[in-house]
């Protein structure tokens, strides 16, 4: 986890210090549940109260080297303390910089600085450099902006309009993405580490197994659906990865399949853990904020584009299955769906609960607490699922972890977007990218998803779709593209970031623990995961696939072509269907799963001609293979 999560490179504290950052890290989650049940604070207070706490925990875990000592150093303290006053410093203060109106004092402005640069500092140690990078360049942009030549030229701020924007305004560090942060996506973190106490993470595989444990490769198939499952509770394709994929992989090797495959099964479908409802990573709920929509209803478009990614990672461990032979489990040595759902199916509960009240129209926070409620509540249902006052306190704890890269994410992609607002420079770069495609859509959205996966290399998907959302998605906006499916598509591709190579974080945790080579499974990776990659450009020409202008005849017809044109996109990335296939056979495979996808009647005529005439080529050659095989 250390080589490939940046947010795992925490120190190991003991003693003292242990029980220090404990307490402030169950602090953090009582302030949120706190401000949760009784109403947010005004909008700069929540947020720098949420900033002093990420800062004063990044400061004390997270060392400045990454070899350095596992004890906090005085150094340490220091940073930390001054953090934390820097992050209140608003919160304090918070009359006068209200009614400065611009005047700020010498004071003023030395915070605002130490503010700036400890976000950076915070980013560099939990987040990575890459990202530092990108959010100084923009720094670096609104200073000199004079010295930029062309469309990006522009009138050059001062390091006091600069510094006072992205720190005393909304615009800035404490804009839309912490504000998020600190409320819905924190208090869904939380409630993630709450069931994850529970023991769902057993029932996940549990079901799994006794849904598909028994299937040709039934192994692969259960890490599919484990990995599906875990990407309701969790927001991180890494820590999905290596949580499911400790149990997974090793018995898919076991089984027979290749070590690259192996990892590679599980690095795609934990990935996808973050696009799959009711609770997907933490960009959706920057998404619904950005483009002012309910999360319910992001979440419900997000749904058949969800089922036709995992479906495409399934169908694909099936074919291989097929071409290797490889049996399941027997049926004598697995649970039945009913005992599982009779020992542990009470943990579903909170799930259903979010989902309903999110259904019901009320608020995500609202809903996060409902969760929390449940998850505790249905625990209590059986002992071994009940959680104690020691575990629940735990969880509070973990839950305050967990959402300390998010944070400190967010609030560096408010230095972004605070430099779109001041320079108008988001604008600019999105007629620069429409104007380089020649105002051709296909062009401009493939120039989008190079730049969403060049930017899911150093950056983690929450700040990877604020920074092409406000750049990109403005493009594709211009071009006549839906406002939900133009975000819907930067989404997706920040996402995939986490399993294309060359820095496929996901591919290379798999790796790790399958012993595999990183690279290869970063490929292999990419082919079972090639519906993500299809699948964005469709709901962009096609949106009824995400629900725009749809009728409930039109999704059962699209939802039934999209499901045997991924059937047909598996099969030729195998190269396996009833029998081996040749190029030619791939190839009308593919184009034929194409066609099916995208709706519409001549595609789907077209759709079904192609993979009818592959499946009959295959039935033959089966037939011919046999019959070789009988007179041998």
């Amino acid at each position: 986890m250390k080589k490939v999560d940046k947010e795992s490179t925490f120190r190991k504290l003991e003693g003292f210090q242990y029980k220090l950052v404990y307490v402030i890290a169950v602090l953090f989650s009582c302030y949120h549940l706190y401000t949760g049940m009784f109403g947010m604070f005004a909008a700069q207070i929540q947020r720098s109260v949420h900033l002093a706490f990420a800062f004063a925990l990044v400061f004390l875990l997270y060392p400045a080297r990454q070899k350095s000592s596992n004890r906090i150093g005085i150094v340490d303290y220091i940073t930390a303390a001054l953090a934390v006053f820097t992050g209140l410093y608003l919160t304090i203060n918070y009359q006068h910089i209200m009614t400065a109106a611009g005047n700020y004092t010498q004071t003023d402005l030395l915070f605002g600085i130490l503010g700036v640069l400890f976000t950076l500092e915070a980013a560099r140690r939990v987040v990575g450099t890459p990202i530092v990078v990108i959010a100084a360049s923009f720094l670096i942009y609104a200073y000199f902006g004079n010295y930029f030549p062309g469309f990006l030229s522009h009138r050059g701020y001062s390091v006091e309009r600069i510094v006072t924007h992205m720190y005393y305004t909304t615009e800035g560090i404490l804009g839309i993405p912490l504000g998020v942060s600190s409320t819905f996506i924190f208090l869904f973190l939380l409630f993630g580490a709450f069931l994850e106490r529970t023991g769902i993470g057993k029932l996940f595989i549990d079901i799994a197994n006794a849904i598909a444990g028994w299937a040709s490769g039934g192994p692969a198939k259960v890490a599919v659906i484990t990995s599906a499952l875990e990407g309701t509770i969790s927001g991180s394709s890494v820590a999905n990865t290596v949580g499911s994929g400790s149990f997974t992989i090793p018995m898919m090797k076991r089984l027979g399949y290749r070590p690259e495959f192996a990892a590679a099964v599980e690095a795609s479908a934990s990935t996808g853990g973050q696009i799959m409802p009711p609770i997907m990573g933490a960009a959706a709920f920057l998404m619904a904020e950005f483009i002012g929509m309910p999360y319910i209803e992001i979440a419900k478009a997000a749904a058949i584009p969800a089922l036709l990614y995992f479906l495409g990672v399934l169908i694909s461990v099936h074919f291989e299955a097929k071409r290797l032979g490889l049996k399941g489990v027997s049926r004598s040595e697995l649970p039945t769906v009913w005992s599982v759902i009779k020992e542990r199916g009470h943990l579903f509960v909170p799930l259903v609960a979010i989902i309903y009240v999110l259904t019901e129209g009320s608020t995500p926070v609202r809903a996060a607490l409902v969760g929390l409620a449940f998850s505790v509540a249905a625990g209590m249902i059986k002992k071994e699922t009940r959680m104690s006052l020691a575990d629940i306190i735990n969880a509070l704890e973990a839950g305050a972890r967990s959402a300390l890269g998010v944070a400190i994410a967010c609030a560096t992609a408010g230095i972004i977007v605070g430099v779109v607002t001041l320079t108008g420079v988001g604008l600019k770069m999105a007629n620069g990218l429409v104007d380089l495609a020649g105002g051709n859509l296909l062009l401009t959205l493939m120039f989008t998803m190079v730049a969403s996966l060049i930017l899911g290399m150093g950056a983690p998907t929450t700040a990877n779709y604020v920074i092409t959302s406000t750049i990109a998605a403005p493009a594709l906006v211009l071009l006549g593209v839906p406002v939900l499916a133009a975000h819907m598509f930067v989404f997706y591709f920040g996402i995939v970031a986490d399993i294309t190579p060359p820095v496929a974080l996901a591919a290379y945790a798999g790796a790790g623990i399958a012993k595999a080579d990183p690279f290869k499974t970063g490929v292999t990776a990419t082919k079972l995961a090639i519906g993500a990659f299809i699948i964005p450009y469709i709901f962009v020409f096609s949106p009824q696939i995400i629900l725009i202008g749809s009728t409930s005849l039109g999704i059962v017809q699209n939802l039934t072509t999209a499901i045997c044109g991924m059937t047909g996109i598996g099969a030729a990335m195998i190269g396996y269907c009833l029998a081996n296939m040749s190029l030619a056979e791939r190839i009308l495979f593919f184009v034929g799963g194409l066609m099916l996808i995208d709706p519409g009647i001549w595609t789907d005529i077209a759709g079904v001609v192609m993979l009818v005439t592959g499946i009959i080529i295959q039935i033959r050659k089966k037939k011919v293979s046999q019959s070789a095989s009988l007179g041998a």
